[in-house]
């Protein structure tokens, strides 16, 4: 039986991004995610209440410090299990990492909230092809403990908008951008062609969410008048974001709107 938050009248779609967001039910917060109809008015400078418990969480997987998760020989279903369910976690924290943006931040331009929606359905489908496929292999989600590292940078962050963009897509999402051909070289290697095709899906996608963040980071910080590169290094160290390591997929980082003094500074210190 789905364990999903009462249903409620939701006008605006800032309002109505809070019942997939507060969903426990892995499964339900994907399909409710998806079904968001992002017609809705928008309310822009509307200031949401706090309900108190964002982000609903499944009673499994147990969650653990990301040093605590051990992998397993690719060779074998389980190890692959173990892998797809790690990028199935991420895709799940992303759901809630974008339903976030939109409720917990106000005084946007009014596309800021329909990209993130449209962000969040497409990271919900990515999760319903994982968990899939998971269940093709005779597994599903919360069959192995995972890490809460993502959530704990959006609760950092939330006190301001340019740290939540300047962190998350343009540092935590980008850093899937660089990870996933390596991951879908082991997968496929190891016989799995059927995730190696969910992660070119997933890839494409991660490049329009990176590339988002990146526009809507430099707004804010022309609003702000700050200098974008000089800015981004202080997000860095104030929030003790993770540094960045090699390899990185260059090619991909310049789709998502990274630009050549960025990308020299990544390949020069991990920023």
């Amino acid at each position: 039986m789905v364990n999903a938050s009462p249903s409620f009248s939701a006008p605006h779609l800032r309002q109505a991004v809070l019942e997939p967001l507060r969903t426990a039910h892995a499964l339900e917060k994907a399909r409710l995610t998806i079904a968001l109809d992002a017609k809705l008015p928008v309310n822009r400078h509307l200031l949401v209440p706090d309900p108190g418990d964002i982000p609903g969480r499944p009673a499994k997987p147990e969650l653990v410090a990301h040093t605590s998760l051990k992998s397993k020989p690719l060779t074998s279903p389980e190890g692959r299990a173990v892998l797809l369910h790690a990028i199935a976690h991420i895709e799940l924290n992303a759901i809630d990492l974008a339903l976030d943006v939109v409720w917990r931040f106000s005084g946007m331009p009014e596309n800021f909230y329909t990209d993130w929606v449209q962000i969040a359905k497409e990271e919900a489908k990515h999760f319903l092809l994982l968990q899939g496929h998971l269940s093709e292999m005779g597994f599903d989600y919360g069959d192995f403990p995972a890490h809460h590292s993502l959530w704990e940078m959006a609760e950092r962050t939330k006190g301001d908008i340019l740290a939540r963009i300047g962190l998350v897509p343009r540092t935590l999402e980008a850093r899937g951008l660089d990870a996933s051909p390596v991951v879908k070289n082991k997968l496929v290697s190891a016989g799995d062609h059927a995730a190696g095709r969910i992660l070119d899906i997933i890839l494409e996608e991660e490049i329009g969410h990176v590339a988002a963040g990146n526009r809507w980071y430099r707004y804010l910080c022309d609003e702000r008048q700050l200098d974008p590169i000089s800015t981004y290094r202080q997000l860095i160290q104030q929030y003790d974001a993770p540094k960045l390591k090699s390899p990185y997929n260059l090619a991909a980082r310049r789709l998502a709107g990274f630009n050549e003094e960025e990308l020299e500074n990544l390949s020069a210190s991990g920023l």
